[in-house]
């Protein structure tokens, strides 16, 4: 008799631990994919659920596991602004063009062959189709891609697709052109040092442009971003940098995407659905920097920016029409939303919102040359003169 206990007891752990098994793999099969690379992605995503195995989402760091601190790098737990490879925040020419493109046909033949050196410059018209650049560059030869706003790259509809994919394509430079009618707008996937300049993105039924998969070193520079969000408000971001840790599973193994120093520079955002810029934990020691802001149309949002990484530098901004607050930092797992700093940006603020909202304030920093414009207060922690 015991040991037909003991046998029915391995049996009931066995069965327990199949059932925990099979609950996780149907947890991760169903995961939201805002941030993932599929085209088919449902239209709600659960912003701060976690991984399977990780602790809820909490807005007081004290509360959390310290198991959240483990998927932390050395650089991540030491880092400051102002340190970090940041790329200089400054557009650059286009040289003679090497390949000439017309047609789609070309365009997709051109980006399909592309080396490093190849300038590619596109005549004024219409593009339909989504494209991907998936050759590397180099820092000291770059590959091109060219055009003015008469050159319009169009995906045919917001339901489905990235207009233009850079997928693993380092060192590409894309300008002046019109990105507009996909889903998303341009998705960088684990890209370095691109320079993403000039550029109308227009006309999206989520986000803009969206570095992630551990993209690092990249430049969004001097760029329009407007109208996003048309199909999933909650969804239109005009810049996203990163991917939520809800998405870690399906994106970056479970371990945090790592897209840091990036800068994002002189860039006008507008009309969106979701924040001007959004900046997920999991990324580190970027620059947000001179852009101009507008929270007109912003419906799933309540600040034109909002950090959830580590020592970004946010300097030198304007912003307009906030529905509450013009720029939020959120402490989503244990060590994020930290050592950021906010220096010599000017926000027009209605009604009772907050310039600079640190919830909670950790270690992060307003400096008093930030300016309140309107019936707002500066901040709800006390500025530093720096």
């Amino acid at each position: 008799m015991k040991a037909d206990r003991q046998l029915g007891r391995a049996s009931s752990f066995i069965l327990a631990g199949a059932m925990v098994v099979l609950f996780i793999v149907v947890g991760l099969a169903s995961m939201t994919m805002h941030d993932a690379a599929g085209l088919s992605e449902p239209s709600l995503r659960a912003r701060t659920a976690p991984p399977s195995g990780m602790p809820a989402p909490t807005e007081d760091p004290t509360q959390n596991s310290t198991a959240d601190a483990a998927s932390m790098s050395e650089a991540a737990l030491n880092a400051r602004p102002g340190q970090g490879p940041v790329p200089a925040a400054a557009a650059i020419d286009c040289p003679g063009p090497t390949v000439r493109v017309r047609n789609k046909e070309e365009l997709y033949s051109a980006l399909g062959r592309a080396n490093p050196g190849d300038v590619i410059s596109l005549s004024d018209g219409v593009y339909s189709g989504n494209f991907t650049a998936n050759r590397a560059g180099t820092p000291e030869r770059r590959i091109y891609l060219c055009g003015g706003a008469g050159a319009v790259l169009d995906g045919g509809g917001t339901d489905t697709g990235y207009v233009l994919h850079l997928d693993h394509a380092d060192y590409w430079v894309i300008s002046g052109l019109t990105v507009r009618n996909g889903q998303k707008g341009i998705v960088a996937d684990t890209v370095k040092g691109a320079i993403l300049q000039k550029v109308t993105v227009t006309g999206l039924g989520q986000e803009g442009i969206h570095l992630r998969r551990n993209s690092t070193s990249n430049l969004v520079v001097e760029n329009t971003v407007r109208d996003t969000g048309k199909v999933t408000p909650e969804y239109g971001e005009g810049i996203y940098v990163g991917t939520a840790v809800s998405n870690w599973c399906s994106v970056t193994a479970c371990r945090p995407d790592e897209s840091n120093f990036n800068v994002l520079a002189r860039n006008t955002i507008s009309n969106t659905t979701a924040e001007n810029i959004d900046i997920k934990e999991g990324t580190i020691q970027g620059v947000i920097s001179g852009n101009s802001f507008s929270g007109n149309g912003m419906t799933s949002s309540d600040a034109w920016v909002n950090v959830k990484g580590n020592a970004w530098t946010i300097e030198n901004n304007t912003g307009t029409d906030s529905p509450r607050d013009g720029f939020q930092t959120h402490n989503i797992l244990l060590g994020w939303g930290d050592h950021n700093l906010f220096r010599s940006n000017i926000a027009t603020i209605g009604g009772r919102g907050t310039a600079v909202a640190s919830t909670p304030p950790m270690n992060n920093t307003v400096a008093c040359s930030n300016q309140v414009i309107g019936n707002g207060r500066l901040s709800n922690i006390k500025c530093t003169h720096l």
